[in-house]
């Protein structure tokens, strides 16, 4: 079996070190969750990097988005280059789920935009987790959803051995049990095709081909294909395409399960006087059975999931958590939000669900399609670590006290100093405050309440000569980056944003950071967000925020009692340690394309085609090459510019 290597150019650091050792201890007394306290800036990434390197078992990071998600994925890549790190999110470029609004008797039906790069590489992470056990999976709270029992996928896969015994047509049947489609004119992923003797299958997950070569009803060869390379293996193992799939046999016995509920259901609604609702059920799940009885597979399928996998009612679905060994490590990146999310999102699934179920829109049944409760979630991660800057109150009473600490930076940066400030003629004083960084050559981030006040603060620094660029939700998530590398360049001296300069910036030029209406309780303005906030003018050594308020309140003193605590802390650590901080030097990607990138322009200029640009321009964002893929996305504004 693989074993973790941990692979750094840099030695870990005291702090981390220590808290690693803390997380390490309480995972072999297997007690309750642990909490990792890491500053921002301290390298908790590295920490967890040790954990599991340690400990030796597979490992679970959820992150609250998609983008954290990949931050840590290709972070995590470089830490473990030789074990399987793989990213794991929804699989939706866009998603309307199912509903019934009764107020004014309107259905939506389900309308979603599968990313087939995406689910290739959900692919990859399920079936690395069936063969090995090196596996560390990067993904968003979407991988609390269903996905099928993983004894299902394991049993229905098929072997194949060179000089095993199993005809051509054998081994096709066994293949479109597996949801693989025949296309003899394109090979696409989750397709074969049939050429004499030879049977060629493009695999689910990407860019790999097998070819299966027959003599009489025996296999005389497998060959693998990826890229341009090719080799001969004496066997191979093909799992399904798709992950609603259940053995034929019980499959039968599912399909009669769900027409004794229909019946009972029909029956119930008829009762009720809600003969339409009946009408409407009835036709709908007859038309799903046919599909399933003919193909295995119907649109919608995973609503009948509990027939599928023999669960009983209220039984927890079969989750990515179900693929991974007992033995395992959870870690809840940025707990303070992720654990938010994890609640809520079994309630509002069952709200949504049973409204379609009173209307005959779906089955009783349906109801356990779902995501995992909190409760739910939280036995199946018994090693479990609440990982944040800023933990709550639930990570606190839960670890019961089993806190690791990484307060100090590398670097040897501190927390930035505070300042309480009045906010009459706070615009003028803003201005004033971020001239001054600007002729430092330092940046700035000033935080509003509303999109409005956002854009209008902006418009005044305009006026007053400070080059700036408001960002909030209307900014398009792709856009976003491009604004944050203009104020790293210089090309901006600071941004007006929301609540988007919070986790996951690296901004170690920003030395100012400002906080309008501070003294407004609320979710934007608590202690937690608050000390987040702060946090994004920890990276510069002389890092300072002013807050503008007519008076402390209770989430403001209780921020600022945290920060200077961190501070003295981090004081002490470098008087001991005769530390004198200093910045980060972290390289800018540049968008320069004739300076850094001309290779890429010259490749695609070779291709010319659209399509073909965009297909690039996907496959690079699907190997998390975010910085190539933003370059072939300006290469075909160009074109479309005709520059």
């Amino acid at each position: 079996m693989a074993k973790f290597r941990l692979s750094s150019p840099f030695n870990p650091t005291e702090d981390q070190i220590q808290a690693a050792n803390r997380l390490v201890k309480g995972i072999e007394d297997a007690g309750s969750p642990q909490v990792l306290l890491g500053v921002t800036g301290s390298g908790k990434t590295r920490t967890m990097s040790e954990v599991i390197s340690r400990s030796q078992l597979p490992a679970l990071i959820i992150s609250p988005n998609k983008t954290l998600a990949a931050q840590l994925y290709q972070e995590l890549k470089e830490f473990f280059p030789d074990n399987a790190v793989h990213y794991f999110v929804s699989y939706y470029d866009y998603y309307q789920p199912e509903a019934y609004i009764p107020q004014t008797n309107t259905y939506i039906e389900k309308d979603a935009k599968v990313n087939e790069i995406i689910d290739r590489l959900r692919h990859r992470a399920v079936q690395d987790l069936a063969e090995r056990k090196d596996v560390i999976v990067a993904a968003s709270i979407s991988c609390i959803y269903s996905i099928g029992s993983p004894e299902d996928y394991r049993k229905i896969s098929l072997d194949l051995v060179v000089g095993q015994s199993i005809g051509r047509r054998d081994v096709l049947a066994r293949l479109t049990a597996l949801q693989y489609q025949r296309n003899d004119l394109e090979q696409t992923p989750g397709t074969f095709r049939v050429r004499g003797d030879t049977v060629e299958v493009a695999l689910v997950t990407g860019n790999t081909g097998v070819r299966i070569e027959f003599e009489q009803d025996t296999i005389s060869a497998i060959t693998i294909s990826e890229g341009k390379g090719q080799a001969l293996v004496a066997h191979f193992s093909f799992h399904p395409a798709k992950f609603w799939v259940t053995p034929q046999q019980r499959l039968l016995l599912a399909i009669q399960s769900i027409r004794e509920e229909l019946a009972e259901h029909v029956h119930t609604l008829k009762s009720n006087g809600k003969h339409p609702e009946a009408e409407r059920l009835e036709k709908r799940t007859l038309y799903d059975l046919e599909m399933i009885e003919e193909s295995g597979y119907c649109h919608g399928i995973e609503n009948y999931s509990r027939h599928m996998e023999f669960r009983k009612p209220k039984d927890p679905p079969f989750t990515l958590l179900d693929h991974f060994p007992e033995d395992r490590l959870v870690f809840l990146d940025e707990s303070h939000m992720t654990l938010p999310q994890l609640r809520a999102m079994s309630v509002q699934d069952k709200a949504r669900k049973q409204m379609l179920i009173e209307h005959g829109f779906r089955l009783p049944s349906a109801i356990d399609n779902r995501p995992l409760m909190q409760k739910e979630f939280e036995r199946l991660a018994p090693r479990l670590i609440f990982v944040s800057a800023t933990p709550g109150v639930e990570e606190r009473e839960k670890s019961k006290g089993r806190i690791a600490e990484q307060l100090i930076r590398p670097t040897g940066l501190l927390e930035p100093t505070i300042e309480i400030r009045s906010t009459e003629r706070q615009l003028e004083d803003l201005v004033s405050e971020v001239k001054k960084e600007k002729e430092r050559g330092n940046r700035s981030l000033v935080i509003t309440l509303t999109k409005v006040l956002a854009e209008e603060t902006s418009a005044v620094l305009q006026e007053r000569g400070i080059r700036n660029q408001w960002m909030h939700g209307d900014i398009k998530t792709l856009e976003r980056p491009a604004i944050l590398e203009k104020l790293r360049r210089g090309d901006l001296d600071a941004i007006v944003g929301i609540n988007l300069l919070r986790e996951g910036l690296d901004l170690p030029e920003v030395a100012l950071v400002i906080i309008l209406d501070a003294d407004k309780e609320g979710f934007l303005r608590n202690d937690v967000t608050l000390i987040q906030t702060m946090g994004r003018a920890a990276r510069h050594p002389k890092g300072r925020v002013i807050l503008y308020a007519d008076k402390v309140t209770g989430s403001m003193e209780r921020a600022i009692r945290e920060i200077e605590r961190r501070r003295k802390i981090q004081e002490q650590h470098n008087k001991e340690h005769g530390i004198t901080p200093k910045p980060i030097i972290k390289e800018i990607r540049t968008w320069d394309l004739m300076r850094k990138h001309g290779g890429i322009e010259e490749e695609m200029s070779v291709l010319q085609d659209k399509k073909i640009m965009e297909e690039e321009m996907k496959n690079a964002a699907a190997n998390l090459d975010f910085e190539r893929a933003a370059i072939i996305r300006d290469l075909i504004k160009k074109q479309k510019r005709g520059t």
